[in-house]
């Protein structure tokens, strides 16, 4: 009993919920969470459109941008394919779906609860196979050259063909007692698949048969209890150029060497949400709600901006000269990338943002709420 107790609140955890009253915005003791104090805006943001998806019922949605194409999914079955915020095409399929939305121009790939993945083309939505894994599907899929690959709720990523869903290859790695569910899905570059896991590490994989190449530690597990001694890496490492870099819970932010795996640099910064990376900083959004930006080459201390306190924040996201983040009640925030201060702010439909905004067309971002809005937002 004590085990499945401590397995429910690791899952809500990875959901987006707190481990601990202290940390919880919403809890009648504690620390509060921080109001929005009001800012003098020194850009032009707004929403340009949203459509209503279906709600996401506690999983984390992610919406695919493909050009100036959107796709989503909700927890209800739907698939809608958007262009200019007006849906091209809409579907059911006949299950319920979690994790998110994979796609390209040819196809979008999607997950459910019991496992299945799902292959539709991107032209009118018609299924073109289905498989499936041995557990449930919470992160959304990736798509590479040829290739599906899908990371289930046990951990394990397995590669399809993209062209008629046959299984390619399968990495599983053993898992510590406790661990946290994992809505983070690999990043595939050139010949690599780079993924976190739980204990604290990140692993590239050979992205022809996903033979591991090498193996990262971002953070060290300790502690006296099982929970003390999570260090999981569930967020999405982000890459450029030779440099990929990840973020752990309860443990560090690690920058390693993308050919070798060499070290790089740490810092004892703790992390669910996640993080970013441009050509001089890499950007941390830490479990207290704190966005730090760190040296790239160093990971030295640039700025912190502690003023969104326990609001939840997601990963950031780049754009041209500022970050992107959103929050539990669904609010982005803009900032400058140089020093961390507020450029302006879009309140969307009050829901919790789990998932990191995406990067569309030059300087504007997708975001889909837990209530199930899919919003752009421009900013000039």
């Amino acid at each position: 009993m004590r085990r499945a107790a401590a397995v429910l609140l690791l899952c809500l955890l990875g959901s987006g919920c707190s481990l601990l009253d202290a940390l919880n915005p919403f809890s009648s003791s504690g620390p509060k969470m921080a109001s929005l104090e009001p800012i003098q805006a020194t850009v032009a943001a707004r929403v340009l459109w949203q459509y209503d998806v279906g709600k996401g019922d506690g999983q984390v949605f992610v919406p695919a941008v493909v050009r100036s194409s959107v796709y989503a999914a909700a927890a209800n079955g739907t698939i809608v394919r958007l262009d200019d915020g007006q849906a091209s095409w809409r579907i059911k399929a006949e299950r319920p779906l979690s994790g998110g939305v994979a796609a390209d121009e040819r196809m979008l790939v999607v997950g459910s609860p019991k496992g299945e993945v799902l292959a539709f083309a991107a032209a009118d939505g018609k299924l073109l196979w289905k498989t499936s894994t041995n557990s449930e599907i919470i992160a959304p899929p990736v798509l590479g050259p040829g290739l599906v690959i899908v990371r289930s709720g046990d951990h394990r990523l397995t590669a399809y063909d993209a062209f008629d869903g046959k299984r390619k290859w399968i990495y599983q790695r053993p898992n510590p007692p406790l661990s946290l569910r994992v809505t983070a899905p690999p990043v595939l570059v050139d010949k690599y698949v780079f993924v976190g896991f739980p204990g604290g590490k990140l692993i590239a994989l050979g992205l022809d048969n996903g033979a591991p190449l090498w193996e990262g530690t971002v953070a060290l597990p300790k502690g006296a209890t099982e929970l003390d001694r999570i260090a999981d890496v569930t967020s999405v490492p982000v890459i450029d150029g030779r440099t990929v870099c990840a973020a752990a819970y309860q443990g560090r932010v690690a920058c390693f060497d993308l050919g070798s795996g060499n070290l790089m640099w740490t810092r004892d910064i703790s992390s669910a949400a996640g993080l970013a990376l441009d050509n001089r900083y890499v950007y941390v959004t830490d479990d207290k709600g704190a966005l730090h930006a760190l040296d790239r080459a160093s990971g030295a201390s640039i700025w912190k901006q502690d003023k969104l306190f326990l609001r939840r924040l997601t990963a950031p996201l780049v754009l041209s000269g500022l970050l992107a983040v959103a929050d539990v009640q669904g609010t982005v925030h803009f900032l400058n990338r140089e020093d961390g201060s507020f450029a302006a702010r879009v309140r969307s439909d009050g829901s919790p943002v789990l998932a990191a905004p995406q990067l569309f067309a030059t300087r504007d971002l997708i975001l889909q709420t837990s209530a199930g809005s899919v919003l752009a937002i421009g900013v000039e």
